[in-house]
């Protein structure tokens, strides 16, 4: 490999969030155990981009920054070659974040009361976007089906027809269950979509993360009209972690809605001058693509180890299949453990800090989502401290 891999820091005490909610939960928790929840990476950063920062930093002042036609650029380039998605630069909007993009389009498209449609077990800030905003959540649940998910378009397609349902809220590729929505399968919900003048907000932060074998559409591409209604959610900050630097790229073709979301970003002071965010996502876009594509190969090479460990040890624990994202979706109702057992299992058992299923919503529980961006030995011992863990509690059971 060209880049490092290999490597990681102990971030105990550089504020990282997962490492520290680590040491939360487990006090006496051992150093070298390494948390594989939330979504950020375990991997050091290429020297091209921090010697690009360095060399930025020798030369600007850290004030008020905007994104400067490089930035755009970059952003363009990059959407065109990687996705085919032919973007303008009128069409971005920046954020500090998909999240407070999420909550902004929540707020200026809906009133209270109005519905907001999600597809869960489903990344959990889709949640308090519309709760805490005192709009109505309207679940579509995913159909489990063959080691994998299914939209129900059936059930989709009646709430769309409800006259107080305005928004679906769409994840793609879907985080937690990795799914890579096929082109077929967009078509058809966008139809339904445009049929029933709703709202899409399309949540494609993952979209760079795409395994082996499978093709992301950008959901917007599907028609214009599909588009016209259309808040893409991009930024670089999953793809080449950088989400400490909070910037993000939110995609609105039509003027019109452009303008009611960016008047509700002005309402909350909303504005982004991030100038190392700008200048980390130009030289990510131009000069990481094969970080990128070299990133992608180690998290499918751990996804089949991870695999292959529950097929020859444990075949009762599923392991679903991963399209995209680098979030590993594993069933472990199995093990007959309540929800509080098997995290408290998971924490106090094996040392493994995982995002638990049941914060998901509907259908997650009894599940854990792995976190496969981190060194292979971080996964190879994370998985040999389950397999004690698990070895013992199966003893405990026949005793």
């Amino acid at each position: 490999m060209k880049y490092d891999f290999e490597n990681y820091k102990d971030r105990s005490k550089l504020g990282s969030a997962k490492w520290l909610d680590m040491i939360h939960k487990k006090r006496d928790v051992d150093p070298k155990v390494v948390p594989l929840s939330v979504a950020d990476m375990e991997f050091v950063h290429p020297d091209n981009l921090i010697d690009g920062l360095k060399e930025y930093l020798d030369e600007t002042i850290l004030g008020y920054t905007l994104p400067r036609r490089p930035y755009f650029e970059a952003v363009i380039n990059f959407m065109k070659e990687r996705h085919d998605f032919d973007i303008k630069k009128e069409w971005i909007v920046n954020t500090g974040g998909v999240v407070p993009a999420i909550f902004n389009a929540i707020r200026v498209l809906t009133d209270r009361k109005d519905g907001v449609i999600i597809m869960p077990p489903v990344y959990y800030p889709f949640f308090n976007a519309i709760n805490r905003q005192g709009r109505d959540l309207v679940e579509c649940p995913l159909i489990e089906k063959d080691n994998t998910y299914e939209i129900d378009f059936d059930l989709f397609e009646k709430l769309a027809k409800e006259e107080k349902n305005k928004v679906l809220l769409f994840c793609s590729p879907h985080n937690p269950v990795g799914r890579v929505w096929r082109k077929d399968e967009l078509q058809r919900l966008g139809q339904i979509i445009i049929e029933n003048d709703l709202y899409l907000l399309s949540d494609e932060i993952h979209f760079d993360l795409i395994m082996p074998g499978f093709n992301h559409t950008v959901f917007q591409t599907i028609s214009d009209q599909l588009a016209d209604r259309t808040i893409t959610m991009t930024a670089p900050t999953k793809s080449f972690n950088l989400a400490g630097l909070g910037v993000s790229n939110i995609i609105i073709k039509n003027e019109k809605l452009r303008e009611r979301f960016n008047e509700g970003l002005l309402e909350t002071s909303h504005r982004v001058n991030s100038a190392l965010g700008f200048k980390a996502g130009e030289i990510v876009y131009n000069d990481l693509r094969d970080w990128l594509d070299e990133c992608i190969g180690l998290i499918d090479e751990n996804r089949a180890y991870i695999k292959d460990f529950f097929e020859k040890n444990y075949p009762e624990i599923k392991v679903f299949d991963l399209e995209g994202t680098y979030l590993l979706w594993v069933d472990f109702r199995a093990l007959g453990l309540g929800k509080d057992d098997l995290e408290d299992f998971m924490i106090n058992k094996a040392s493994l800090f995982l995002d638990e299923g049941y914060i998901f919503g509907k259908g997650g529980e009894g599940f854990e989502r792995i976190n496969l961006a981190a060194p292979k030995k971080v996964i190879v011992e994370s998985m040999e401290r389950l397999d004690k863990a698990l070895k013992d509690l199966k003893k405990d059971g026949e005793e």
